[in-house]
């Protein structure tokens, strides 16, 4: 199939504004956001640079994301990469899977993944969160034995061990050693990446629009959404059906 001119440099302006900002936004480039949606070879040029750059180009509502794929570690984060940001310094495994499932946690609580948007909530306290933090990894250590929790690959009490490891303060600081600051740099590295926004003054944390959509039409489908509700006992609730 041969291409126009104007269709491969239409194509490139779009994935080189993907490359600077990993999204494009109807509202702020409506020219290059039409160029995509109404021409469907311009769309096939842009998802192809995509794969070239172990990437996945998707449009959710009004924005075209870019996705890096598991393994791309030039546009997203590497293991290494990310405990280094998340965890303390010379952190091991354990600390790595509680920074997961801390922001696990927390997705869980904003989206259910039963109604026609998956949101139910506004916002959370910090306070608040962290005690669900608490909670469920201490129900997970009484529910399943280490050799269950091998097997259904969640370690809680691995990551229990790494949590009450952290010292805990009455005040949000900034140290990973602490409960409280752990917490808050997972918190800060998500607002980085424009999936929530943390309002420091009333300890307050809120979805972006961004993470709305990756959860209704990306992360949030039914086998991974039901893997992780059967962890936690609740999946009577889902379709009605159990």
């Amino acid at each position: 199939m041969a291409y126009e001119y104007d269709e491969i440099k239409a194509s490139q302006e779009i994935f080189y504004s993907l490359l600077k900002n990993h999204s494009l936004e109807e509202e702020k480039e409506p020219a290059l956001f039409n160029a995509y949606l109404e021409n469907d070879r311009v769309q096939v040029l842009v998802k192809s640079q995509g794969e070239a750059a172990d990437s996945i180009v998707e449009r959710y509502g009004s924005v075209i994301y870019l996705i890096p794929k598991e393994e791309n570690t030039y546009l997203g984060y590497s293991k290494t990469e990310l405990k280094e940001r998340l965890c303390k310094s010379q952190a091991t495994e354990k600390d790595y899977y509680l920074s997961q499932f801390v922001i696990l946690i927390l997705f869980m609580e904003f989206y259910d993944g039963q109604s026609v948007s998956s949101k139910t909530r506004d916002y959370i306290k910090f306070g608040e969160l962290q005690n669900i933090i608490s909670e469920r990894l201490k129900e997970g250590c009484d529910r399943y034995s280490e050799e269950e929790q091998e097997q259904q690959g969640m370690a809680f009490t691995a990551m229990m061990e790494a949590y009450e490891a952290l010292r805990s303060e009455e005040v949000v600081n900034r140290k990973k050693t602490t409960k409280e600051g752990f917490l808050y740099n997972i918190l800060k590295f998500l607002e980085d990446q424009g999936l929530i926004d943390y309002i420091e003054r009333d300890e307050t944390i809120e979805t972006t629009k961004k993470l709305d959509n990756f959860m209704d039409w990306n992360i949030l489908n039914s086998n991974n959404y039901d893997r992780v509700r059967k962890l936690f006992k609740e999946e009577e609730t889902i379709n009605g059906n159990d």
